[in-house]
């Protein structure tokens, strides 16, 4: 185990929580939980994909922490993350003996985190939830900052809530076997956090491309905290998305949400949507004026030696608009981007023409 540890502290009051960021860690997440809170019950949520070995770890040092565990193995894949899915575990938990001091414990990537999230959330009016990525863009985005959900069959993250976790534990270990699309799929969103808030961090990026293919721990250590503490800052000022700040976040996501959509929950992964969709509003900036080609061009290139795809895939542009006017930025039936003015500021821009819209979409 490595015994360089990060702690990024997300600064919410009552609800504040530490984000632990190690290499080789996990065994020790028992002990973190108990730091917590005093834990007598963990409900273990994860998929096929990961039961083994990161849910069975997670599981063995909670039960060396004292606590009583159980678990339960969903399906992986999007699809998963549904109102169907949730109702199933919420008839399940009365069985399990849970009750409001039990605390749910989402050991996945999104999917997991996000489902694992809502039923948190809602069940008995509320459990405490502990927050285990095991794929880097639940480490970077999706465990932090509290937006929890599910998707409807027309529109993706619609039904949702706010929930803070006890904490969040990240281990780098866990990134050596996950599938290189996946990984790479994280990166995008990494990619995303330079573009929105931070040129320098961009710059490193662009100058550690070899670390990142490799995986390198430290690397990959010191991107996740500087990600987690960019989006902490952010969730800090605008924790329920009401001054339009932490729409910042979701740079590429309007276009991105309307590829999901329509190519079927799954064909697409989120980070894969993320990066091609940030390419679009990029171009779309360049189209309002906002930026030169230039930035456009550094996000082309990096995105690319991080291996991630870059062609719109081929849809309706009709079916492309409709699909964006279920996006939760929209307002008053308006369409609203999160577009670059430079290198580490987007704004939110609203009323754009739909024939600029579509024509970012090519090259």
């Amino acid at each position: 185990m490595s015994d360089a540890i990060a702690t990024v502290q997300v600064d919410l009051a009552e609800k504040s929580y530490p984000i632990q960021i190690g290499t080789g860690n996990l065994h020790q997440i028992g002990p973190f939980l108990q730091s917590r809170q005093r834990t007598t019950h963990a409900v273990v949520m994860t998929d096929d994909n990961v039961v083994e070995p990161h849910a069975r770890i997670v599981c063995e040092s909670l039960t060396a922490a004292g606590c009583r565990v159980d678990q339960l193995v969903l399906d992986p894949g999007e699809a998963t993350k549904c109102v169907e899915a949730c109702e199933a575990v919420w008839n399940k938990l009365p069985e399990l003996g849970a009750d409001r001091k039990s605390v749910i414990v989402a050991v996945g990537g999104g999917v997991i985190g996000d489902l694992a999230g809502f039923i948190a959330a809602t069940f008995a009016r509320g459990l405490a939830l502990l927050q285990v990525p095991t794929t880097l863009l639940a480490q970077v985005d999706s465990s932090v900052g509290g937006k929890v959900g599910v998707n409807l069959p027309a529109a993706k993250n619609m039904v949702g809530a706010f929930k803070q976790p006890l904490g969040v534990y990240i281990d780098t270990d866990v990134l050596v076997g996950l599938p290189d699309r996946e990984y790479r799929a994280g990166l995008a969103e990494v990619v995303k956090y330079g573009v929105i808030l931070d040129a320098e961090f961009f710059a490193y990026l662009e100058t550690h491309v070899a670390q990142l293919n490799q995986r390198d721990a430290a690397t990959l250590r010191y991107v996740i905290a500087r990600c987690c503490r960019l989006k902490a800052d952010v969730v800090e000022r605008d924790e329920f998305e009401t001054t339009g700040l932490r729409a910042v976040l979701n740079y590429g996501h309007t276009y991105a949400h309307a590829f999901e959509t329509l190519t079927g929950y799954g064909k697409l992964l989120h980070g894969e949507a993320v990066a091609i969709g940030m390419l679009c509003a990029s171009r779309l900036a360049e189209r309002l004026g906002r930026i030169d080609a230039s930035l456009t061009a550094r996000q082309l290139a990096l995105l690319t030696a991080l291996k991630l795809p870059i062609d719109v895939p081929e849809l309706d542009p009709d079916a492309i608009i409709a699909a964006m006017g279920k996006d939760k930025k929209v307002e008053h039936g308006k369409l609203r981007f999160v577009l670059p003015s430079k290198l580490g500021h987007v704004e939110l821009v609203g009323d754009v023409d739909r024939d600029v819209v579509l024509a970012a979409l090519k090259a």
